[in-house]
């Protein structure tokens, strides 16, 4: 009975995640990228990319308030997510609709993923994260921030045509239908979407309300099945926070701009890895005073694949002059079901 509770409430939040953050929280990010006159990679690498990682970040700021040491569930949300964003997202953009890709803004942001990567490694080699490691994940996003601000002057590149969002109404028919209740409350609670720094505020507060039921439904689903909390993130919460980067590509995709997508993607992780584990961490250990510990089960295979996949993209983008197409999209999508089929083989086995 209580299983059946717990997966009911994991699913519900993340349909209403994934609504918040596409109908209320990217759009209201956009409206605000459109008043500052943002390009088209620097809005899907900063704003579009931190919008659409809260429920990483709040997952992880959840996990480690709550007493009984549960920060693995943050840590493995995040890694999962990453890797999520790497092969699911973009593989999911590119079947959608094949992209001819910049490289400059791309190289920028392969680049810094990878310091990322490499600093989640030597900040987990001892199991022990100290408040010094914490700030300098911080420090890294803001050096990342600077990049994406100055990197067009330095290579020279056309980000793109200015924008204007256009919305779409989307039929809900089938078993879909079941949701219909649960869209007619967040229309009736939010305040309209001129007010986007309303909606902003809002959407904040209902996604960290959502996130912290995903954490306890997570333990709970864990303790019932005695599955690791970190495989449980790794493989669900990772994928279910992940829906709103997922579906706020796949639209920019369709509109043709695949790099506006993919730098959200790998914006994405960027901000999960620099902030949504270095900020909470950072609070956590200089409120208390002392290191945090973290469990590493699977997170070095994780962090290998990574690194891996980065390697593979970067290799795939040379080799075709810098454009994505189905087969490749088909082939990241894959990867990915292999990891999630291996995770689940080493958790019963």
């Amino acid at each position: 009975m209580w299983l059946l509770l717990y997966t009911l409430a994991l699913f519900t939040s993340f349909y209403l995640i994934a609504q918040v953050s596409d109908r209320y929280f990217v759009i209201s990010l956009d409206k605000i990228a459109h008043k500052f006159n943002m390009s088209h990679d620097m809005a899907g690498a900063t704003l579009m990319a931190i919008g659409s990682s809260a429920p990483e970040l709040f997952v992880a700021i959840i996990a480690l308030l709550r007493e009984g040491g549960h920060e693995e569930i943050g840590v493995g949300t995040i890694v999962g997510s990453a890797l999520f964003n790497l092969l699911v997202i973009i593989g999911a953009s590119v079947i959608v609709k094949d992209a001819k890709l910049q490289w400059q803004p791309i190289l920028r942001d392969l680049l810094f993923y990878s310091i990322a990567i490499f600093a989640l490694y030597f900040v987990f080699v001892d199991s022990i994260i100290t408040v010094y490691e914490s700030l300098v994940l911080i420090l890294l996003y803001g050096s990342y921030l600077l990049a994406v601000v100055y990197w067009r002057r330095i290579f020279k590149f056309d980000p793109g045509e200015d924008f204007e969002e256009e919305e779409e109404e989307e039929e809900k028919t089938g078993w879909r239908a079941i949701f219909i209740p649960l869209d007619f409350i967040l229309e009736k609670l939010f305040p309209p979407k001129k007010y986007y720094m309303m909606t902003f505020t809002f959407s904040i507060i209902f996604i960290a309300v959502l996130c912290w039921v995903l954490v306890e439904s997570a333990i709970g689903v864990s303790h019932i099945l005695g599955i690791p909390e970190v495989v449980i993130a790794l493989v669900v919460l990772a994928a279910g926070t992940s829906i709103p980067d997922m579906i706020s590509s796949i639209i920019v995709a369709k509109q043709g701009r695949g790099g506006m997508a993919m730098s959200n993607a790998i914006g994405s992780n960027i901000f999960d890895i620099f902030i949504g584990l270095g900020l909470p961490w950072f609070f956590m250990s200089y409120m208390k005073n002392a290191d945090i510990e973290v469990e590493n089960f699977g997170l070095n295979e994780s962090i290998g694949l990574l690194f891996g996949s980065v390697v593979l993209i970067f290799i795939i983008l040379i080799f075709n002059k810098w454009q994505m197409k189905k087969p490749v999209g088909y082939l990241l999508v894959g990867s990915y079901g292999v990891y999630i089929l291996y995770q689940i083989f080493i958790a019963v086995f």
